[in-house]
């Protein structure tokens, strides 16, 4: 028997089956706002929605254009999804007719000059957000930065780490037991996050404009309406053409445990980059990026996942870390489901409980080197060809079929779905609805797309403002209570209120704030 079996039958008792249900979700969703020409928007931040340095659940990402939604922590999965419903209603209530574009991959864009970097205000705080994401213009550009995507938090009840850790030998404390158990949790999910880009990427094809003078490390085909696209394609924003950093290929950051992936990460806060330093920190007088090491802050290392806690008021996320363990995990590989009009669906959300959820109970040895080419390899070969009949990648060095890996993961992830499936089977409902879309390609979320872009012969922008158009409409009519639109007001009106108040108790100058923030990496 092996672990996962042995651990799901010790959970199979009706204690054990509650506490693997209780699980803790956020959404994190990200959409562009856009203007009536289909355009990148070029105003500020609605000053009716709050503001972005401050507000707990509207807020903006790389661009002022660029709308974050966030959701509290919630576990009931309908309620997280009205939540998230609730958030994009009421800001579509005051865009003042724009809209919002419901795919991953930008929407047409004339001049990178176009794309208004995010503004936070005059404390030292909101200048150095500010101030980061103009390093990261100057860095890779600001249509990489503009990618849209969707992120889910994932924790499990304190009742089913309870569970396990008796199980365990109880070497560690809990807490340590618990960092250890997430980051075997990060190990099968980073082997098997091809998974991701396969069933639920969405953007196998994209708008001509985003590929600037020709550059392009693939060979597009294009549609009779000029829509750029790779036939098999599952996830773009997941390849070379999204948030990438060649710099960072030197971290070799380790994911075996949290000590090592603390150090890893404080290595590679201190390390010099000669590209980056090209640039200049500041220039005539004027702030061009934080520093010039390979990364400006801890956001800037890209992964597919993270290890998180909250933090406290100042405190770093590797501090937060550092402090008290793991507490959470954010999946980071997930493209706008454009078929939604909050680009998520309940489906994807019960799939990613079960998949989370194989990956934390089952056994997670440490990789080396060997293998961590071998995920490199498979994660590319699903984003670009994942739709390819017969595709092979690999797997413990031996080659192995896409679809039959797939189906094998299935059989253990509806075992689990068994446990935790109240009368309704909402699970076992969702595993047969992926199920189809492992059986045809066409049914995965890229296929569906490609497949409306060439079977409809229309062009990819336009489609798009036809499904923002009537997204707008759903979300204009979508009924808010009094009390709601009282409570969305009273977030606007106190997070401005708290913005202004950090700008009226700074005393530090921004040179020494900035000092003292990376002092702690030292």
């Amino acid at each position: 028997m092996n672990i996962l079996q042995q651990r799901l039958t010790h959970l199979s008792s009706s204690v054990g089956r509650r506490a693997l249900s209780t699980m803790k979700r956020g959404i994190e969703r990200e959409a562009l706002r856009i203007d009536g020409s289909a355009q990148i928007a070029q105003n500020s931040h609605p000053q009716a929605l709050g503001s972005a340095l401050t507000h707990p659940k509207i807020t903006t990402d790389y661009s002022e254009a660029l709308l974050e939604f966030i959701t509290p922590v919630n576990e009931d999965i309908d309620a997280l999804l009205d939540c998230l419903m609730t958030t994009h209603a009421y800001t579509m209530k005051h865009l003042d007719g724009q809209r919002l574009w419901p795919f991953s991959m930008p929407c047409y864009i004339t001049e990178q000059t176009n794309i208004p970097i995010a503004q936070y205000g005059s404390s030292n705080s909101g200048k150095m957000k500010t101030l980061y994401r103009q390093g990261l213009t100057h860095r890779y550009g600001g249509l990489m930065q503009i990618i849209s995507g969707v992120h889910f938090n994932f924790s499990v009840s304190d009742e089913l780490w309870q569970l396990l850790y008796e199980q365990s030998d109880k070497s560690v404390a809990l807490q340590d037991f618990k960092s250890a158990a997430y980051f075997g949790l990060i190990r099968n999910y980073r082997r098997l996050v091809w998974v991701l880009p396969y069933l639920f990427g969405a953007s196998p094809a994209l708008c001509p404009s985003f590929i600037k003078q020709g550059k392009s490390p693939y060979q597009f085909e294009t549609s009779a309406k000029g829509t750029l696209y790779l036939p098999y394609a599952t996830s773009l924003r997941m390849s070379d053409l999204g948030y990438t950093n060649n710099e960072q290929d030197a971290l070799n950051i380790s994911y075996n445990s949290l000590p090592e992936y603390l150090a890893g990460l404080s290595d590679a806060m201190l390390m010099h980059s000669d590209k980056f330093a090209q640039i200049g920190v500041k220039v005539d007088g004027e702030y061009r990026q934080l520093n010039s090491n390979i990364l400006q802050i801890e956001n800037e290392f890209y992964s597919p996942i993270r290890a998180k806690r909250v933090a406290k008021r100042g405190e770093k996320p590797s501090e937060a870390l550092a402090r008290g363990g793991v507490e959470y995990i954010e999946v980071r590989a997930l493209d706008v489901n454009p078929f939604s009009p909050i680009g998520i669906n309940a489906h994807q959300v019960r799939f990613l409980d079960l998949f989370l959820l194989y990956c934390l109970l089952s056994d997670s040895p440490d990789t080396a080197d060997v293998e961590e080419a071998e995920i490199t390899a498979n994660l590319n070969a699903v984003v670009l060809t994942g739709r390819k009949p017969d595709l092979q990648l690999q797997r413990h060095g031996d080659d192995i079929a896409m679809q039959q890996w797939l189906n094998e993961l299935f059989v253990d992830l509806g075992k689990i779905a068994e446990l935790i499936d109240g009368e309704e089977l909402a699970y076992a409902q969702a595993l047969a609805h992926w199920q189809l879309a492992v059986d045809d390609p066409d049914k995965t979320l890229s296929g569906q797309v490609l497949n409306a872009i060439l079977n409809d012969d229309d062009a990819h922008a336009r489609w798009g403002v036809r499904l923002a158009e009537a997204y707008q409409q759903q979300l204009f009519e979508y009924p808010l209570t009094d009390a709601q639109i009282a409570l969305f007001e009273k977030m606007a009106t106190d997070s401005l209120a708290e913005q202004a108040r950090l700008e009226a108790v700074q005393e530090q100058s921004f040179e020494h704030f900035l000092a003292d923030y990376f002092n702690y990496a030292q």
